[in-house]
């Protein structure tokens, strides 16, 4: 007797253990299912946030100066009008040395021959005609001494440069004054940002995001060749420029 209730308890107990751990694992299912859909939701939830873009704008003292002179000779062959370039080229460089210019603040830049055709209303065979050529060269220079410009630009124009682009003044150490107005430009995006947090009824929260969206380079001055030709001593006034920085930033936005 005692063996056949052995043998049908031994075949009972493990259909029981099996069903519980049947329920168990339903039950850890379920909790599982229900964290992630929970989790799922606040995930889906949008993070208020507000982003401002702050600027602003630090006065410095120019220093330098980059000025482009260029040479254009004409001549009825490309041979012809290259050879006189060439040696008009070397005379203005050989000058703006001896002004004191290092030879690493000049540049050869911009070089290039060009055609000439009769004009339209003399074409006999209805195309046009090569009656010369255009060679232009041109040479970038880097003036640190601003008292010694408008002599150089004197120079420049009497050694045989006929044409110049422009000047750039510079500062030539601008990252002390950059960081001061990026320094700025954080504080005007924290003081708009907080403006606007107050008008919603809110708080700033912990930054999300920083990013610079630019800084201001200074520009150029342009000057027409016809008034240093005939200028006895070129004025130069470099004055001061404005340095800008510009950054935008995202806090989060907590209720008040």
């Amino acid at each position: 007797m005692s063996s056949i209730l052995t043998r049908a308890f031994r075949l009972r107990r493990p259909a029981a253990f099996y069903r519980r751990l049947l329920q168990a694992s339903f039950a850890s299912f379920l909790a599982v299912g229900s964290a992630a859909q929970a989790t799922a939701q606040t995930a889906a939830e949008p993070i208020p946030q507000i982003t401002i873009t702050g600027q602003a704008s630090v006065s410095a003292t120019a220093d330098m100066a980059v000025v482009t002179a260029r040479v254009v000779t004409a001549g009825k062959t490309a041979p012809d009008a290259l050879s006189g370039n060439s040696a008009a080229m070397t005379a203005v460089i050989d000058k703006i040395k001896a002004s004191g210019i290092a030879g690493k603040d000049i540049q050869t830049s911009g070089f290039s021959i060009n055609p000439r055709y009769t004009p339209s209303q003399n074409w006999t065979d209805g195309a046009p005609r090569i009656i010369g050529y255009d060679v232009s060269n041109g040479v970038t220079v880097k003036i640190r001494d601003l008292d010694t410009l408008g002599a150089i630009l004197d120079t420049v124009v009497a050694s045989g440069a006929n044409q110049i682009g422009g000047i750039q003044f510079q500062v030539s150490d601008p990252e002390d004054k950059l960081n001061e107005a990026r320094k700025q430009a954080v504080a005007n995006a924290r003081e708009r940002a907080m403006l606007y947090a107050e008008a919603a009824g809110a708080e700033l929260g912990p930054i999300l995001l920083i990013s610079e969206t630019g800084f201001g380079a200074p520009r150029p001055v342009a000057m027409r060749m016809e008034r240093a030709m005939a200028a006895d001593a070129v004025p130069i006034e470099a004055g001061e420029m404005a340095l800008q920085a510009s950054v935008t930033i995202t806090w989060e936005l907590e209720e008040d």
